[in-house]
């Protein structure tokens, strides 16, 4: 298995195999939440208008996201796990746009196959992958809107690709090492009260979730799933 390292939008533009795309806060946090809950099934878009129209159009229920951190008008929920946490989800497809995590999945058209991650389900996906044996996998830390590079990106892509070559990386130093990082204040900042704590807490839940999040390409949607780590 060869692994490679890429970073930032540029780096969902030069990725291929299979290709995972990490977003730490909150992006995919928000999507292991949400499938705890009980979603189906996330629609995954770039642009907030794009996710307004398919829920006016009936294809989701929910649009869930965040534009400068913060949720758009007209979203039903801002791009927080701890948000989603709260809501009774069974059976629900929900549409989801990021500025990070979702445009990164997007922008990653040299996919062969497509997974999106954070620390939550890393352990989960690097299990689904390696059963699939790939020849290539390419690993994308997102950053901050896709142009910076963060702590917590940058070491969720460190830590699947150790686990994918079968060592057992230190959960709690990597912890420390994201919450010594630069994007963990702004979750006590009290004039950015959209960033709530709890979704920090949700972010270091390493390996809390025994499911990956595959996507496909379903009537020319990104349509993402939890998919069970041990291939059931």
């Amino acid at each position: 298995m060869d692994i490679h390292l890429f970073s930032l939008l540029e780096g969902a533009r030069a990725a291929t195999g299979t290709v995972v795309i990490i977003d730490v806060y909150r992006a995919y946090t928000t999507a292991a939440a949400a499938f705890l809950q009980g979603a189906e099934k996330i629609i995954l878009v770039a642009e907030v208008n794009e996710a307004l129209q398919l829920r006016a159009g009936g294809a989701g229920a929910l649009c869930v996201g965040e534009v400068g951190g913060q949720r758009p008008p007209g979203f039903d929920v801002g791009n927080s796990p701890h948000e989603v946490s709260q809501l009774d989800l069974n059976g629900k497809t929900l549409i989801q746009s990021t500025r990070a995590g979702t445009v990164g999945a997007a922008t990653a058209g040299g996919a062969d196959r497509l997974f999106v991650a954070s620390l939550t389900v890393a352990a989960a996906t690097a299990r689904t992958i390696a059963r699939q044996r790939p020849e290539q996998v390419s690993i994308v830390a997102m950053g901050a809107a896709g142009r910076r590079r963060t702590d917590e990106d940058e070491q969720c892509a460190l830590y699947l690709r150790n686990l994918l070559e079968g060592r057992q990386p230190d959960p709690q130093a990597v912890r420390s090492l994201v919450l010594s990082g630069g994007e963990s204040g702004k979750f006590d900042d009290p004039e950015q009260p959209w960033n709530h704590p709890e979704d920090r807490d949700w972010a270091l839940r390493i390996d809390a979730c025994d499911f990956a999040i595959a996507v496909e390409r379903e009537a020319g949607l990104l349509v993402a799933r939890a998919v069970a780590a041990d291939g059931s």
